[in-house]
């Protein structure tokens, strides 16, 4: 498992699609659920999205741009629109003001449906994200991120477009695995773009060692790893996978992991209600649930069964399965 994909697993659409709207200028759509991510493209013609306490941005078609929440949005046809904000969200209905149609999922064919030429046709998914360990995936995203055509995420495109013509038994689940997959692409070709600072992870995968080393530790993080177990199968001296990590990474190895497995056990302390402290420790790595509770402290500031009551007061669990358990590692690691 690579870090990317660890970190989008809990990025999932599941009925998220707003809509797909056939626009006629004036309009104004205003996005009220401040989703952690909302995905937004244009089919044909083009907008403006308009963060919350953001300047504008042109929105042409082709074009991807994706929006952190929780701050809320809106499209418009112009910056200075006349037209009043329709507000939209999951439960979005069916507004005919201000010459727009708009359908949950899919295009009218109603009365006029026909006669779009130069119409915006824009497609917004929302994601919920669920879990500490997508959370670390937004971390590493700005507010508003762009990316424009001619990319990977074309070919989607063209899906989407021909789904949300189709109003046909299964529409709703064709249309969540199209959103993630061009989520997906859309983020790829964000963190690879010219001149870009992606997150050091990012960089790293591609790194033979480094990026041998993080997929090690993403895939059995509950092995009892040492940084000369990591060497030994990534192929390098101990010192230069130390190294080789650290610049690339930022912090040692054995730091990482202790980060990633508390952030693991994180999610597992909400998902998995009846699982003891003793339980949740030996999934991530650990024998000794005291040096589990201890390490799980002193990187997030409570200890797991404090941090269990007050997670699950605040938010309902994740669905992340707990990892594989496997050999239990040094509780110092």
């Amino acid at each position: 498992m690579d870090v990317f994909s660890d970190l989008i697993r809990g990025v999932r659409a599941h009925g998220s699609l707003f809509g797909s709207s056939t626009l006629s200028p004036p309009w104004a759509l205003h996005f009220v659920d401040g989703a952690p991510l909302t995905l937004c493209t244009v089919l044909t013609g083009a907008g403006w999205i308009v963060p919350e306490h953001r300047p504008p941005e042109p929105l042409r078609a082709r074009e991807t741009i994706v929006v952190r929440g929780p701050a809320t949005f809106t499209f418009v046809d112009e910056p200075d629109t006349r037209a009043e904000p329709i507000a939209c969200g999951e439960h979005c209905a069916t507004p005919e003001q201000g010459g727009t149609r708009h359908r949950r999922g899919w295009n009218d064919r109603g009365a006029g449906a026909g006669d779009v030429g130069g119409a915006t046709t824009l497609i917004v998914g929302a994601y919920p994200v669920r879990g500490e360990i997508s959370h670390r995936l937004l971390d590493a995203l700005p507010v508003v991120l762009r990316v424009g055509g001619g990319g990977t995420a074309d070919p989607v495109l063209d899906h989407l477009a021909a789904e949300v013509c189709v109003d046909a038994p299964g529409q709703q689940v064709v249309l969540d695995r199209l959103l993630d997959w061009m989520l997906v692409c859309t983020l790829r070709e964000w963190f690879d773009r010219p001149g870009g600072e992606p997150p050091a992870w990012w960089a790293a995968q591609r790194d033979p060692v480094a990026g041998e080393a993080l997929r090690l530790l993403h895939a059995e993080p509950a092995m009892p790893w040492t940084v000369a177990a990591l060497a030994e199968r990534t192929g390098v001296s101990r010192s230069t996978l130390a190294k080789r990590f650290a610049d690339l990474v930022g912090e040692p190895p054995l730091t990482y992991l202790t980060r990633w497995r508390m952030t693991l056990a994180a999610d597992l302390l909400v998902e998995q209600e009846s699982a003891t402290v003793a339980d949740i420790a030996l999934a991530v790595g650990y024998s000794d649930p005291f040096g589990f509770s201890a390490a799980f402290k002193r990187v997030r500031g409570a200890n797991p069964s404090e941090f269990r009551r007050t997670a699950t007061t605040a938010s309902p669990a994740a669905e992340r399965p707990v990892p594989a358990r496997t050999t239990p590692a040094d509780p110092n690691a």
